[in-house]
């Protein structure tokens, strides 16, 4: 109702001036039944004017039905005000706060009001929220029927039947209905035996639960038999009995089957068979040259046997580099002197420069001294050759994959490849990035890598040859691509919290690995769920799967749960070969493998696996209690060229790949993002999620929405399985020149006892067109390679290492890091690993790249250093 003026007539004549008004009749509480307006009344003496206020807002004039008298007793002058309140007056506040009118009554003395009447819309559901089930039970034992009562306003009543007939606890001493609605039988009699039913009503209705006959039950299905066939399709079965309970009193037999019968399949071992060779590679040095093959068409599965014979084909060559294998036994002779003198000439000039490095007191890129480890970790400068300088000078470590220097060697390499800075001596590697494998002449020690000219699409295109490709994703927004060795390195999918950390050593020397990382959008992969359970996290795949990898990789993504041990059971899921989800450790329990570990967080979740492949976290909720992180997200139009305008409010998981995916589809569509996104506890109560729009200006806006509030269903929401969920309010301008819009946009789960959250979202002219941009973490390429992908130096990670995994004199070692680093509770994890101290650092560079503080890494190592004062001695010969 709008805001109404009051004028206070002329008193009554006749009446007493020094009176107030007092109430005969105060209006009193009333429920609204289906569409049926209710009528409020007072009535007071002596009385000049009567008017409601409901809601804190004067009810119109011209609502009032008014009547005048006298009182007989008295002579005062009596007045009687009757409104109406309608059920769409009720719920255009419905869910912000309870109905409530009074009267206020006037006389030439003052004011004087009433109480306040509640008005309140009468409902009840149909189902009840437990019903009594059927119990068999021994002479004069004990047995309770429970009944829940559907929700309802006003409260249900309850009462009980007994084939038909109503049980009255005051005739019969031996039942009595508890203040839960439950009836309890003390001593159980044959007599008892019948059809019992919980009876709910209210003033709208009156709702039957089912009976309790005690008709036949089910028992349990017995486990599924063996399969019928030991390889191929069979089938197995599994049975129950009509014995929970067994039919008495003529109750009625089971319904359904007591067998049933399911197809399975046996997985059939499958030998493995040797790919094509590859093309011989150029005639080397030692006039040799080789193929290889693999054994992979197929690949030995399910206990079948590997490929017998060699993989590597070695024989001579002829060639121009060989002319030198006919020349007589007399020049051997001359050509070994030779080799020797050069040999000698290059060791003294090696031995003139170090001693000239060490007098100008500068530190080659490979060399550290002990300030390092009291520096904060800084960085070692790598010293970049001079133009025109030949051969290795200052070996260092290669930066980003496609970024780093070109050195010249001395020796022609094909174009594509880069020759970085080495730790370990290689021969001769079979690469896949080049054109034709290559031999790699002996020039110490080095590491190849491949150049950054591969684009993701071209490794899309590769990948379309292999067997597990017709799983992944077609696009390439959302996949990175690395190529990797022994020195590890990091894939990120940018604004999406999605990376894979490659830590040092965790690929076998020698071996380089060209290594993906895709997010899967939920409709492209089927994820069954059964009951409770909860997709928490995004669908990730890592690979090539079926790589050796030496040590965990770490593959962190986000979540979207409100975890704790009471509330939630939360399971890692992976996807096998056969395309099956299996559980490969629960969270909370004692990891059954070796393989798979991960660590928890409030956003995010850190994978430990040794194996690539397809992930998922998947949760069930234990009680009613467990939550949800929702993301709100409102959009609408960048212009208006139209009346209509169209506010489109999203309910999302909370993590970046969503938010991600919803962005670039409003920008298909022309939306804008309205302010900042804000999160919602969503939780497992079955109640659906409601959005309703208020305070608009009418006289400039209009909802074409017939109903006063939105909804979505709770199980579109709780599975997880739908990322783009959302309510569209459509508005109409009554003026083509109004550009302005101010309204609130309420959002609510209604709880089983009718309270409700809210999340309050303001629309104005200052917020309307909001260039609000998401936080982009990711910082740098979706791949690095190397010590570039890493913040912690090679030579400090691999120092603090030696230092810690020993156990150190008075605690100083590696648990001691886990406390200062707030990881105590992994330790059982850390110590079944040769290194322990490698874990808790690839697990700080998980959480912390690439803002982490190094300083602070540094004072917690410093910390447990002072434990022990030589436990960071770096003398001149290390370094």
């Amino acid at each position: 109702g709008a805001q109404q003026s009051v004028t206070v007539a002329n008193p009554v004549s006749g009446a007493a001036p020094d009176l107030l008004p007092h109430f005969q009749l105060e209006p009193e509480d009333v429920y609204i039944v289906k569409n049926k307006a209710v009528s409020l009344a007072c009535r007071a003496t002596p009385a000049t004017q009567i008017y409601f206020k409901c809601n804190g807002e004067w009810v119109h004039q011209g609502d009032h039905v008014t009547e005048h008298s006298t009182d007989r007793g008295t002579g005062l002058p009596v007045m009687e005000v009757r409104i109406e309140v309608t059920r769409q007056q009720v719920e255009k506040i419905f869910g912000l706060e309870e109905y409530w009118c009074q009267c206020v009554a006037w006389s030439s003395s003052g004011t004087t009001k009433s109480q306040k009447a509640f008005v309140r819309i009468a409902y009840l559901r149909k189902n009840f929220e437990q019903e009594p089930t059927a119990r068999e039970v021994s002479i004069e034992q004990g047995i309770v029927l429970p009944c829940r009562p559907p929700e309802g306003i006003p409260p249900a009543e309850v009462e009980w039947l007994r084939n038909e007939e109503l049980v009255d606890p005051a005739l019969d001493a031996n039942v009595y209905v508890t203040p839960e609605h439950s009836l309890v039988l003390r001593q159980a009699r044959l007599a008892d035996t019948a059809n019992y039913t919980c009876v709910a009503k209210n003033i709208v209705a009156r709702r039957r639960s089912t009976s309790a006959a005690m008709n036949g039950g089910w028992s349990t299905w017995t486990q599924w038999s063996g399969c019928s066939t030991s390889c191929g399709r069979g089938w197995q079965k599994r049975s129950r009995t009509c014995t929970n309970p067994t039919p008495l009193n003529g109750g009625a037999f089971c319904e359904g089957q007591n067998v049933q019968k399911t197809a399975c399949t046996t997985l059939c071992p499958v030998d493995g068979a040797w790919s094509e060779w590859s093309k011989w590679s150029v005639c080397g040095a030692e006039c040799t040259h080789w193929r290889s093959r693999e054994c992979s068409e197929p690949a030995p599965r399910n206990g079948g046997q590997d490929c017998h014979g060699p993989e590597l084909d070695t024989r001579n060559c002829t060639s121009e580099l060989c002319s030198h294998a006919a020349a007589g036994a007399e020049d051997v002779a001359l050509y070994v002197g030779l080799v020797a003198v050069a040999v000698c000439l290059v060791l003294l000039l090696l031995v003139g420069v170090l001693v000239y490095c060490r007098k100008k007191g500068g530190l080659d890129a490979d060399v550290a001294d002990s300030s390092i480890l009291t520096a904060g970790f800084q960085p070692v400068s790598i010293k970049p050759s001079k133009a025109g300088e030949r051969g290795l000078r200052g070996r260092g470590w290669a930066p980003t994959l496609g970024h780093g220097v070109l050195w010249d060697l001395g020796v022609a390499m094909p174009p594509g490849w880069l020759w970085a800075g080495a730790v370990c001596p290689m021969r001769s590697l079979v690469l896949t990035g080049g054109s034709v494998p290559f031999g790699i002449p002996d020039l110490g020690t080095g590491t190849l890598y491949l150049k950054g000219s591969l684009t993701v699409g071209d490794f899309v295109a590769r990948l379309s040859t292999q067997s597990y490709f017709r799983s992944l994703p077609r696009g390439t927004t959302n996949m990175a691509y690395g190529t990797f060795n022994f020195l590890g390195g990091r894939l990120m999918i940018p604004n999406t919290g999605i990376s894979l950390l490659i830590p040092p050593d965790a690929i076998p020397r020698g071996k380089i690995y060209e290594v993906y990382l895709t997010l899967h959008k939920q409709e492209e992969v089927r994820l069954p769920l059964a009951g409770c359970q909860t997709l928490l996290s995004p669908i990730v795949s890592c690979g090539p799967p079926g790589v050796l990898l030496t040590r965990p990789a770490i593959l962190a993504m986000g979540h979207c749960v409100e975890a704790s041990a009471e509330n939630w059971s939360i399971r890692l899921k992976k996807q096998s070969c056969e395309g099956t989800w299996e559980d490969v450790l629960q969270l909370g329990a004692e990891p059954c493998t070796e393989l798979y570990y991960c660590q928890l967080e409030a956003q995010a979740c850190y994978i430990f696996t040794e194996q690539l492949g397809r992930f998922a976290l998947v949760g069930e909720s234990l009680s009613m209690a467990a939550s949800k992180r929702l993301k709100l997200v409102l959009f609408a139009p960048a212009a208006c060229p139209s009346l209509e305008y169209n506010i489109r409010v999203y309910c999302l998981s909370d993590t970046q790949d969503v938010l991600k995916e919803v962005i670039q589809l409003e920008k298909q569509l022309g939306g804008q993002l309205i302010g900042a996104p804000r999160v919602l506890h969503f939780k497992d109560s079955y109640h659906n999620l409601r959005l309703s729009i208020h305070d608009m200006p009418s006289s400039l806006w209009k909802s074409k929405l017939l109903a006063s509030y939105q909804e979505i269903p709770f199980y579109h929401i709780w599975s997880g399985l739908q990322p783009f969920l959302h309510c569209t309010f459509t508005l109409e301008r009554l003026s083509p020149s109004t550009c302005d819009l101010a309204c609130k946009i309420w959002v609510w789960q209604v709880e089983g006892d009718g309270q409700s959250f809210t999340v309050n979202f303001n629309i104005s002219k200052d917020t309307r067109f909001s260039d609000w941009l998401v936080p982009d973490s990711e910082v740098g390429a979706p791949a690095l390679v190397g010590p570039s992908a890493f913040k912690i130096p090679f030579l400090i990670r691999q120092k603090i290492i030696s230092s810690l995994d020993p156990p150190g004199t008075r605690g100083a070692d590696w648990r001691t890091l886990a406390q200062k680093l707030n990881l105590d509770s992994h330790l059982s994890f850390f110590a079944s690993k040769p290194s322990p101290t490698a874990m808790i650092l690839n697990l700080w560079e998980a959480r912390h790249f690439p803002n982490g503080n190094l300083s602070q890494l540094a004072a917690a190592v410093a910390e447990v250093g002072k434990q022990d004062g030589a436990l960071f001695a770096v003398s001149e010969a290390e370094c």
